[in-house]
């Protein structure tokens, strides 16, 4: 049955306004089952299409789910927060003051309000060695050396990340991006520092995501993962700036925090802006 529903369009980590992530979503969407939500994804044609539905776990203040053109997701980041954002400004109010908690296919997922942007407290990231040969295929499509790479590992926190850490951002940048396609390849993280952290500490790109594009935009769910990895390797013991998006013309910034009293917890942030308020027929 086609209703008047309540929808936003969001734009997520960048507080330039088209600059971020693009994000679909679609409140009061009971009623419509996973071939309309997949459809209605695949219509809007952006790396991720949400729906927001009442809870079914009494801690939770609403339930996500979150589709591509192509698929449903169990976690996202930028989802996450910018559905969030738009929860918030059609009225949603939390049950405990600061912390938003959203129920998710992963589980509930908090949402930190109380510092300088909203901050999802990043799921648990299961951390393995990533094939040899795997890896190679990977420095052979995107046209880079073994001694490009630091790291490497296949994180899963939820999406699976086929992640290497490179020397440098510069490294990062002359990826070739153009190479590697979803399914064929899955996806595929890169992470490297800048010699210069005035701007930002690292640069980050997500190549080969299930949207179908070539690269996303900003992605929260592979920045979450990259932080627990950090983590793990007793890198990450203060607050980080990361910058993704520059090869396709955005300005994304995440802003990545341990935290202190509760040690292997991470704050994935960023700002989000509603540039389009209005209703559709679904």
């Amino acid at each position: 049955m086609t209703l008047t529903r309540r929808f936003m369009q969001c734009d997520v980590f960048s507080s330039t306004a088209t600059r971020g992530n693009a994000l679909a979503v679609v409140l009061d969407s009971d009623g419509l089952d996973s071939e309309a939500m997949q459809r209605f994804a695949a219509w809007t044609n952006l790396a991720e299409t949400t729906f927001v539905l009442p809870p079914t776990e009494a801690q939770a203040d609403y339930r996500l789910r979150i589709f591509t053109p192509l698929r449903e997701m169990r976690f996202a980041g930028h989802p996450t927060l910018g559905s969030c954002a738009a929860w918030l400004s059609a009225g949603g109010r939390a049950k405990d003051p600061g912390t938003v908690r959203q129920q998710c296919a992963v589980g509930i997922v908090e949402i930190d309000m109380t510092g300088r942007v909203p901050a999802f407290i990043a799921p648990p990231t299961h951390i393995a060695p990533l094939d040899a040969d795997e890896l190679q295929r990977i420095l052979s499509d995107l046209g880079l050396k073994a001694s490009d790479v630091v790291n490497s590992a296949l994180l899963d926190n939820g999406p699976q990340w086929r992640a290497l850490q490179l020397v440098s951002a510069e490294a990062v940048l002359k990826a070739k991006a153009q190479n590697v396609r979803w399914p064929e390849m899955s996806a595929i993280g890169l992470i490297g520092p800048y010699a210069d952290t005035s701007e930002a500490d690292y640069e980050v790109r997500m190549l080969a995501p299930s949207s179908g594009m070539l690269e996303d935009p900003i992605t929260g769910s592979l920045n979450a993962a990259l932080a627990h990895w950090m983590l793990d390797q007793g890198q990450l013991s203060e607050d980080i700036v990361v910058a993704q998006g520059r090869c396709i013309g955005r300005e994304g910034r995440v802003y990545i925090s341990p935290d202190p009293a509760n040690a292997g917890r991470v704050r994935i942030g960023g700002h989000t802006s509603i540039l389009i308020k209005g209703t559709l027929q679904l």
